[in-house]
């Protein structure tokens, strides 16, 4: 369960997404997942559907990572659904204990799951096809306004990435920690949920010490690198916006637009 933990892993390529600005990426994520929340028609859904499928096919990530993304939500998912489709009011389907599954229940549930799959699909897209130093980039550059009232944009942009970079990490050391337990007779997979949670100590124990040891060996070597926060600090590679950006903004914007049509339309 671990290893399918994707989040804040980085697929480097040469893809068209993968070329995009990281402020554009970022700025269109929020456009399109705004869009998951006021789009709610079925045709939108399908049209919202096929453009992820595109831009997940077209990017150059592995199909299985994308898929691995989703593993570790499958309960939650799960569990969305049969509540929607057991809960909601309308033309009954069948009858299960004393829950009543109904027609509606079931679209409802369907469509809410479908949500989900494409909020963890178009974020796992951003992070697989954009490096964790672009990534800061772009967050400090859109957090720059907020440095009026006194928001340290450049420190919580790099806090994010830093947390973020290290979700991988921590998750193959905490497996190794699991493993290594394992052969030692531990046993993580019976009793109640009371016992599991105990087992887990010998694994939270050497889990933390090692999360602080990276944590002190990184601000080691930001210290032997002069590190000094945001201000005055300059970059190698400067953020341009380049055509590439101005046709996927163009791209997208036409595809809310259309949206926009069919919800008027009432399709």
């Amino acid at each position: 369960m671990l290893t399918d933990i994707t989040l804040g892993q980085f697929f480097p390529g040469q893809s068209f997404l993968h070329r995009l600005d990281p402020r554009v990426k970022v700025i269109l994520l929020f456009l399109l997942v705004a869009a998951i929340f006021i789009f709610d028609t079925p045709g939108a859904y399908t049209a919202l559907s096929l453009l992820t499928l595109g831009i997940a096919l077209s990017s150059g990530t592995p199909f299985a990572a994308l898929l691995k993304s989703l593993r570790p939500l499958w309960w939650i998912l799960a569990f969305t659904f049969l509540i929607h489709w057991g809960g909601t009011a309308g033309e009954p389907m069948a009858k299960v204990w004393i829950f009543e599954l109904t027609y509606e229940g079931l679209a409802k549930g369907f469509f809410l799951c479908l949500r989900l799959v494409l909020l963890i699909l178009l974020s796992s897209l951003l992070t697989f096809t954009t490096s964790p130093l672009a990534l800061t980039d772009a967050m400090e550059y859109l957090l720059k306004p907020l440095r009026l009232i006194g928001v340290p944009a450049h420190e919580l942009a790099m806090m994010m990435t830093i947390a973020l970079r290290f979700v991988p990490t921590l998750i193959e050391e905490t497996d190794k920690i699991m493993k290594a337990q394992q052969a030692r007779g531990s046993d993580f997979s019976s009793g109640n949920l009371l016992r599991r949670l105990y087992s887990l100590m010998p694994v939270l124990v050497p889990l933390f010490i090692s999360a602080f040891r990276r944590a002190d060996e990184l601000a080691m070597a930001m210290e032997a690198r002069c590190y000094r926060g945001g201000e005055g600090r300059t970059r190698m590679k400067e953020l341009r916006v380049t055509r590439h950006d101005y046709w996927a903004a163009a791209g997208i914007a036409f595809f809310l637009a259309v949206l926009g049509t069919m919800k008027v339309v009432g399709i």
